[in-house]
């Protein structure tokens, strides 16, 4: 197993802490793995086998437990000595209904620590929330970033420029690193990881009656990464393909959909007025091979595929991430953690002096000092412009 140490710390931060460790995130990203990786950190540090109890509730293993009273009964009678400290690292644990009546259990009554793995946001659902009261603490896992990638794949880096066009265009699903041999292969993986995640996450979760309707938004969604997107824009391109749909359709669907963590909104903020726009977001997708495989690789914006990567990457840190908007201008991305800020703009290139003053442009109108950059793909002589920096997104990615 390779390590995934960005995400195997913030569990071992938050161990023998009096909260829910839950992970959450598309299938096939890791989960599994990571309370694998856990589980061996458990036992390289003295815990006994018999104190860490690990179940997969999409193994045939858990099949017969169909309920909350069953799931209960079985965890119950794995504690072994109530005195000690039982590890409780429970995989896809949404496939038993009521499940969390169990959890809130054991964490009032039993000396436990408890992980928790889900493929839906509704894993956190309100309920849920209002159920734990604050005693959860959500770790948000993702597809592997390029520096993961690299460390997965073992490439020399001195072939950087191919293994990043490799990166985008087959994705970061960890499964990928050990297909690249047989490049063949990987359309059929990336097709049944999406099958999957539409059907049990989404389709048979929300019991959809129209799927052909959901792959079309869906679809849009993926050929317009990077773009401003409206409920109206996508009723316009429905009806033009002889499909009438409603605004408030539309609405649940791209929210069935981020809470599958397929897609994810990016909401646009009004830097001046210091306030957020419900209207004209942008979506980004999850992984850039699914992507592809929705929208085949013909007509790709290229610097909307780099904006996608560089927003993943910055929620991977740790940063809310929104638009900004400064009157007429726009900024790629405002990140903001704690009291830390930073501006973004993604370019492909700004070798051109048109475009690099298109660039420059909206973050010479911010006037606060905090950092602002220009990531592209240039090897820039010139690396500062009046205090913004100009970044390679590879340097950026690697850092």
């Amino acid at each position: 197993m390779k390590n995934r140490d960005l995400y195997l710390n913030k569990l071992i931060q938050f161990r023998d802490k009096p909260l829910i460790k839950v992970i959450t995130g598309i299938r096939r990203c890791g989960k599994s793995t990571l309370l694998h990786l856990f589980e061996k950190h458990l036992l390289e540090t003295g815990i006994s086998a018999d104190y860490i109890i690990r179940m997969n509730f999409e193994s045939f293993e858990f099949n017969d437990v169909t309920n909350y009273k069953e799931l209960h009964t079985l965890i119950q009678n794995r504690l072994t000595n109530k005195d000690e400290c039982h590890y409780l690292l429970l995989d896809e644990i949404q496939q038993i209904p009521s499940w969390e009546k169990v959890v809130n259990s054991f964490l009032v009554d039993a000396n436990v620590d408890i992980y928790l793995t889900g493929s839906n946001a509704y894993l956190l659902s309100s309920e849920l929330s209002t159920l734990l009261s604050g005693r959860y603490v959500e770790i948000k896992m993702q597809p592997l970033s390029f520096k993961e990638y690299l460390d997965f794949t073992g490439d020399n880096k001195e072939a950087l420029p191919q293994l990043f066009a490799n990166y985008l265009r087959y994705g970061g699903l960890p499964t990928i690193t050990d297909l690249l041999d047989r490049p063949d292969t990987i359309g059929p993986f990336l097709e049944g990881v999406y099958n999957t995640v539409l059907i049990k996450d989404v389709i048979e979760r929300n019991k959809i009656r129209d799927p052909a309707l959901l792959e079309n938004i869906l679809k849009y969604i993926a050929a317009n990464i990077g773009n401003v997107v409206s409920t109206k824009k996508i009723s316009d391109y429905l009806t033009s393909s002889g499909r009438k749909v409603t605004s408030e359709t539309i609405d649940n669907y791209l929210k069935m959909l981020e809470n599958a963590f397929i897609i994810y909104k990016a909401n646009r903020y009004d830097l001046k007025g210091k306030l957020f726009l419900k209207t004209l977001e942008k979506y980004y997708l999850v992984d850039m091979g699914l992507r592809n495989q929705l929208t085949g690789l013909y007509n790709t914006d290229y610097g909307h595929v780099l904006e996608n990567i560089v927003y993943l990457e910055l929620l991977r840190r740790g940063y809310a991430v929104t638009i900004g908007k400064i009157g007429t201008l726009e900024v790629d991305f405002v990140a903001t953690k704690s009291d830390e800020k930073n501006y973004y703009q993604v370019s492909t290139t700004i070798l051109d002096e048109t475009t690099r003053q298109r660039e420059l442009r909206p973050l010479e109108a911010i006037s606060d000092n905090y950092p602002k950059f220009i990531l592209t793909m240039d090897n820039p002589v010139f690396n500062d412009y009046s205090g913004i920096k100009i970044v390679n997104i590879l340097d950026f990615l690697l850092t």
